[in-house]
């Protein structure tokens, strides 16, 4: 038996049906309101390659102008699809990146004039200077960034002609790729030979001794004596060996440099000799800020303070916090004295600053030139450290940051024969195949009917 619907009972069912469709158009406005002013992404690729890592979402928020980005790209749809996709993620970061296309078959003068030479290649230009760039990597866009971010170039030099570690050396003692990636970051390296030299370089922006292996001579140490008191600032690496001749340099800072070999046995969890020692704590300074990766310093000596007068010092690096400060000789059998061996943490790295003539002036001290050199720059988080140290001295606070790491993947990239045996193969052959066993099955079911 039929239930009849009095008019009553319709009036209400149809008052809850366009009450329906109204929440429904409420909550449809109400997602595309959150969709358009929030963002959600998950990232799924190895190493989290399609997403910027946090440093240069950093660097990016620092950047204070537009940038603008001119790609010399020919008009195939698919470069320029790849162009834009790399840049999205930093236009979303930062909105002032304007992005324009010109395709250097229809201006080869403007190509020509801006040196391109590479289909695809940028142009990036901010703050009236501008750079190429032709690899589209995170690390290389970022360096880019960060060097036209300086406004200028910055030099940086390292004593010469006393068998210090050299910017240009390949030796695994040497800072060749120290230098390398500093050149990468916008400074400009080079070497300082004051026997040469009539005075420190006026527009040096940073002097950096590293280990000499004989005595300067008085009138080179009193060249950097001059230097530094007009205001320079200085990184000093210091090894176990004796500082040949700058007594007098180490005095200006109030400068004692304890003898013995720093030892952390927590060394061995990471299979290394316990005189690597495994810097995991770093002071209240910009230069640590943020900074949380481990770095190793071989064959590290203790530094410290006695009086450093006007200088502001504050503990950088620390190292060894269950280890201890090995006087006695390093031998097969290293123990901890009691009363003779100084237990740790032990201070390895200083930071020294002060204001001369209304100008910060700033210097850096570490006790171990190995922890940059080419043969253990590479280990963990010694090159940022070392990259850090170098801006914050360059005085270039905003860019101080762990640097991007390259990605572990790629894109995958298909020869034209794979592209079209996957189209073919899955849009035809396929979906063709199907069609043909649905027929069959069909057919045979009607017969059996």
């Amino acid at each position: 038996m039929a239930t009849r619907i009095d008019t009553k009972s319709r009036r209400k069912l149809s008052a809850q049906n366009w009450l329906f469709v109204l929440l429904l158009i409420a909550f449809a406005g109400m997602l595309s309101w959150v969709a358009r002013d929030y963002r959600k992404e998950w990232d799924v690729s190895q190493n989290a390659r399609n997403t910027l890592s946090e440093p240069t979402i950093a660097m990016l928020r620092e950047l204070n102008g537009p940038v603008t980005i001119t790609s010399y790209a020919t008009a195939q749809e698919d470069l320029r699809k790849v162009v834009r996709d790399f840049l999205a993620p930093y236009q979303r970061v930062k909105q002032d990146i304007a992005l324009a296309f010109i395709d250097p078959r229809e201006q080869p003068k403007l190509a020509q004039a801006a040196g391109v030479q590479v289909n695809g290649e940028l142009v990036v230009e901010f703050g009236r200077r501008s750079e190429n760039i032709a690899t589209l990597t995170e690390q290389a866009f970022a360096n880019v960034l960060m060097r036209l971010a300086r406004g200028q170039e910055r030099l940086v030099m390292s004593l010469d002609g006393h068998g210090e570690r050299k910017f240009n050396g390949d030796a695994n003692h040497d800072l060749g790729l120290f230098g390398k990636q500093l050149e990468n970051k916008g400074f400009r390296t080079g070497l300082l030979n004051l026997s040469l030299a009539q005075e420190v370089p006026e527009n040096l922006q940073i002097l950096v001794i590293a280990s000499p292996k004989v005595d300067l001579l008085a009138p080179e140490v009193q060249k950097i004596k001059r230097w530094i008191d007009r205001g320079g600032s200085l990184l000093w690496l210091i090894d176990q060996e004796p500082i040949r001749g700058m007594q007098p340099i180490a005095d200006i800072f109030g400068l004692v440099l304890n003898g013995g070999t720093v030892v952390d046995p927590s060394a061995q969890l990471i299979n290394a000799s316990p005189t690597m020692a495994v810097a995991t704590g770093y002071g209240q300074h910009p230069i640590a800020k943020n900074f949380s990766l481990n770095t190793i310093l071989p064959f590290a000596r203790s530094i410290t303070v006695d009086d450093s007068r006007d200088w502001r010092d504050t503990p950088l690096i620390e190292v060894a916090p269950r280890g201890w400060l090995e006087m006695s000789p390093i031998g097969q059998s290293i123990t901890f004295d009691k009363g003779k061996d100084t237990p740790g943490p032990i201070t390895v790295g200083l930071a020294l600053e002060r204001t001369l003539n209304d100008k910060p002036q700033r210097v850096v001290i570490v006790g171990s030139g190995h922890f940059l050199a080419n043969q253990y720059v590479g280990l963990v988080g010694n090159m940022d450290l070392g990259i850090n140290i170098v801006n914050w001295l360059a005085g270039d606070d905003n860019l101080i940051t762990v640097q991007p790491r390259a990605t572990l993947d790629s894109g995958l990239t298909l020869s034209r024969t794979s592209m079209m045996v996957i189209v073919y193969g899955f849009l035809v052959l396929l979906p063709l195949g199907f069609l043909v066993t649905g027929g069959v099955i069909w057919w045979r079911r009607r017969r059996r009917a």
